[in-house]
């Protein structure tokens, strides 16, 4: 994401983006449809820290994620796992958990919380059907 204006990751900061992650992976955790998909199980935090820096790269931040990861390549990335429509689903019913309390917490005008939440929920669920790679 780039542009002439500040980007949304100048909006709401980097501290947002861990915020999200470990709000988010707080629910994957338990959730015995996802935690199969991780290959430390329970033991997130590689995948914590992918995510969030991946997630601050897109929108705007720093390119750490490119620097120690190369080219994100999502859909490559996660097809060694199936993911079908119940693993999208119970990925976005965590995500967009995580995304409308992280969001409720930053120090931000309620108009800019709502742009917020909207462009971040947007990219989340078309991300989420992108990755899906089963129909069951």
């Amino acid at each position: 994401m780039s542009g002439a204006g500040p980007t949304l990751h100048d909006t709401v900061g980097p501290a947002f983006f861990v915020d999200l992650v470990d709000r988010f992976y707080e629910g994957v955790e338990g959730d015995p449809v996802l935690i199969p998909l991780y290959p430390d199980g329970a033991d997130t935090a590689g995948a914590r820290e992918r995510l969030a820096m991946f997630l601050a790269q897109y929108w705007g931040g720093p390119h750490d994620y490119m620097e120690k990861r190369g080219h994100p390549m999502l859909r490559a990335r996660h097809n060694q796992w199936v993911i079908g429509p119940q693993q999208r689903d119970r990925w976005l019913v965590h995500m967009l958990a995580a995304l409308e309390s992280a969001v409720a917490a930053l120090p931000l005008d309620q108009g800019t919380k709502d742009d917020v939440l909207g462009q971040v929920a947007t990219y989340m669920v078309n991300a989420a059907e992108h990755l899906r790679n089963a129909d069951s």
